[in-house]
């Protein structure tokens, strides 16, 4: 199929894939010891010492995060032809390496060894492409054919509220960084294919808990007392209306309440009594305003029957909030690559994904790689059952070297 190459050559483009491809069984062999092998987060030793061996072994020096994770830089050598060598203006790539804590119940070869633990969530397949990524970019750097200093971030402990991503953040993995990438399996979508979308593409998440406490007493004499339970159960029916009053309802927010607990008889009014929920947002803005909101919404509510409250805000991450130019760097090259047809628009997820502390402080996007085998019905994230077409793996290898071997913008 004829197709005109919007970021590299056509010669360059075709050595891309031959790399890729040298390196597929490997990649594929790796990726099912990571599955075999699963760590949960801030606990992925094994892993990180696997990823930190094989990068040494390819002439790379990694850098061990704190606990565990890693980062590894490859600069070019030497400029390609008529190119220029940006300085510190990396573009980076990161890929989660965390399990979740789940039972893999797949009947497969390479099926979880440990109780309680699986990748099912496809961090296994993300690692494995921002390896691959490195493997196939450090042959182009000796080559002279690099262009522009690249990234490598292998993140720990995704799976974890706020996510490692912090914990690259605090270690200055994103020192020198101008542009970040990253991609997430898409169980839904057909290996061969990926989903793009400019701006918000997850949701923010947050726990919420709130506590009211008054002076407890006979239910015969509500008025000398708190009559807590009431108030607890105004808090749980008003607070979810009032606040989607007081935001724009464009934003999606929704306070969904998991708990509530509070006395032990039917004659006895509690001291004591505790909400608890989730607060999910798709817009950012909205995200940042809900906090202040809901103190300001509880008080008004819990006062009316003298009721004292906390309220405790956990925040999870926000929303992951994809630059169009970003996006439209990673649109053609996946043309390239998959050519158009195989380039689909994708929908906003109520899900969370740490990735957006990342894109909080420089420029980059979220793509949904396609990893369904063809005609094979939907096994979700977060299922044991989930699993991969592993073509998948060179697909995303192939992508994200074609964002690496552009000309810096």
């Amino acid at each position: 199929m004829q197709r005109t190459l919007a970021w590299v050559s056509e010669s360059l483009h075709a050595q891309a894939a031959a790399k890729a491809a040298a390196f597929a069984d490997e990649l594929v062999a790796f990726r099912r010891d990571l599955h075999m092998h699963p760590e949960l987060g801030r606990e992925e030793f094994r892993t990180t010492g696997l990823i930190r061996e094989r990068l040494v072994r390819a002439g790379l020096r990694p850098r061990l995060l704190p606990g565990t994770g890693l980062v590894c830089d490859i600069r070019p050598e030497r400029a390609s032809p008529g190119g220029r060598v940006a300085g510190d203006d990396l573009i980076a790539f990161r890929g989660d390496i965390d399990a979740l804590p789940v039972d893999d119940v797949k009947d497969v070869s390479y099926r979880s060894t440990v109780p309680g633990r699986a990748h099912a969530c496809g961090h296994d397949v993300h690692t494995s492409i921002v390896l691959g990524t490195a493997l196939v970019l450090a042959e182009f750097a000796r080559e002279g054919l690099l262009s522009r200093p690249v990234r490598l971030i292998f993140q720990p402990a995704e799976e974890k509220l706020p996510g490692g991503a912090l914990d690259v953040i605090k270690a200055g993995g994103l020192t020198g960084v101008g542009e970040i990438h990253a991609i997430h399996c898409d169980p839904k979508v057909e290996v061969g294919r990926v989903g793009l979308r400019a701006g918000a593409i997850t949701s923010a998440c947050d726990r919420v808990v709130i506590t009211l406490t008054g002076a407890g007493g006979h239910t015969a004499r509500p008025h000398r007392t708190t009559d807590l339970v009431t108030a607890l159960a105004k808090v749980a029916s008003e607070l979810p209306s009032a606040f989607s009053r007081r935001i724009d309802p464009r934003s999606g927010a929704s306070l969904v309440w998991g708990r509530i607990q509070s006395g032990s008889a039917p004659n006895v009014i509690p001291q004591y009594g505790e909400l608890e929920g989730t607060l999910r947002c798709l817009d950012l803005e909205a995200w940042r305003q809900a906090p202040d909101l809901m103190h300001e919404l509880v008080d008004a509510i819990a006062s009316t029957y003298g009721a004292k409250w906390e309220l405790e805000h956990h925040r999870g991450v926000p929303p992951v909030v994809n630059d169009p130019d970003a996006v439209a760097g990673m649109r053609a090259v996946a043309t390239d690559v998959l050519g158009a047809s195989a380039v689909e628009s994708t929908e906003q997820s109520l899900g969370g994904e740490d990735f957006s502390w990342f894109l909080d402080q420089v420029p980059g996007e979220l793509t949904r790689l396609g990893v369904r085998p063809v005609g094979h019905p939907v096994y979700d994230l977060h299922q044991g059952q989930f699993d991969v077409d592993e073509r998948s793996i060179g697909i995303g290898v192939e992508l994200f070297v074609g964002l690496a071997l552009r000309p810096p913008r």
